[in-house]
């Protein structure tokens, strides 16, 4: 498993990572995933605070534990769980940062976190505010490195520009390319992309065509273009779950591509997958089926 260099941090992660939220509500089934995933050379686990309301946090905790040196851990926050777990609200305060770190330090099991997220962000938050509130926790010594999850170009740049972020965390696949018109700017900043739905939904897997028979639509896609791009992907394509993660992977800005896991089978898959060979030629063919879009909202 090769790694990469999250923006210029020093912390190197493997191309593939783990990401936690698909883990099942069992311990001994996502420790399971965990060892395959730390066996296979993947070095880097993301959750959040939100994910079944804090409980995906304990489960990798106590899945890594005795192996937490070995690993990039990362999380979010900036959803608040409402009082008797009915949902959440946003809320990018220091105050709230603050607080939830602690909490998530203890779910995790661990004294510090490698990367910690903002996850979501507006134009309305007191951006200022929300990265004191990161800094001070990279001078405690309870952060090693922080980042940003989001798809707003605006939030995005805004956030980049007035902190030491090393991360962008993205949907990126080869049906959601928007991504790709802020790569640039992204990089130029000094962080890099951590893709998520590599491979949207089993879209872009050998379950593809029988998934989307049966969806209404995926990103800017409608049911029957949909239907239309998976045909002619998978028919380019030897394998269309490895040129997937090749082609998430190709750009110098992707760190890493998450990818989710429900079962050790399910992760065995995508690290096969990863570990096969796709040609130049082919992930350029597929580049060419696959409709570049923007984002409509939250622009610059």
């Amino acid at each position: 498993m090769e790694k990469r260099e999250l923006g210029k941090s020093g912390l190197y992660v493997s191309e593939i990572g783990l990401g936690c939220m698909s883990l099942p509500d069992d311990l001994g089934e996502s420790k399971n995933i965990i060892d395959a995933a730390i066996h296979a050379g993947i070095n880097f686990f993301d959750t959040a605070d939100l994910y079944a309301g804090g409980r995906n946090e304990e489960l990798v905790g106590a899945a890594l534990k005795g192996k937490r040196n070995d690993i990039i851990l990362a999380t979010k926050a900036g959803n608040k769980m409402n009082p008797g777990g009915d949902g959440w609200t946003w809320d990018s305060s220091k105050a709230h940062i603050m607080d939830a770190v602690k909490k998530s330090l203890r779910r995790l099991d661990t004294d510090y976190i490698d990367l910690y997220q903002l996850h979501g962000g507006t134009m309305e938050d007191d951006v200022d505010e929300t990265i004191d509130a990161f800094e001070s926790l990279k001078i405690e010594g309870l952060i090693r490195q922080y980042g940003i999850s989001s798809i707003r170009p605006t939030v995005i740049e805004r956030f980049l520009a007035s902190s030491s972020a090393i991360s962008v965390m993205m949907q990126y696949n080869l049906l959601d390319r928007r991504p790709e018109e802020w790569f640039s700017m992204i990089y130029e900043a000094g962080a890099s992309v951590i893709t998520r739905g590599t491979i949207a939904k089993g879209f872009l897997t050998s379950e593809g065509l029988a998934r989307a028979a049966n969806a209404n639509g995926f990103a800017e896609y409608d049911a029957g273009e949909l239907n239309r791009t998976v045909q002619a992907l998978s028919e380019n394509s030897d394998d269309l779950h490895a040129g997937a993660i090749a082609f998430v992977l190709r750009d110098k800005t992707v760190a890493s591509a998450l990818i989710g896991a429900r079962t050790t089978e399910q992760l065995l898959d995508s690290i096969i997958a990863y570990e096969k060979k796709t040609s130049v030629e082919e992930i350029t063919q597929l580049a060419t089926i696959a409709k570049m879009h923007n984002y409509k909202e939250h622009r610059v």
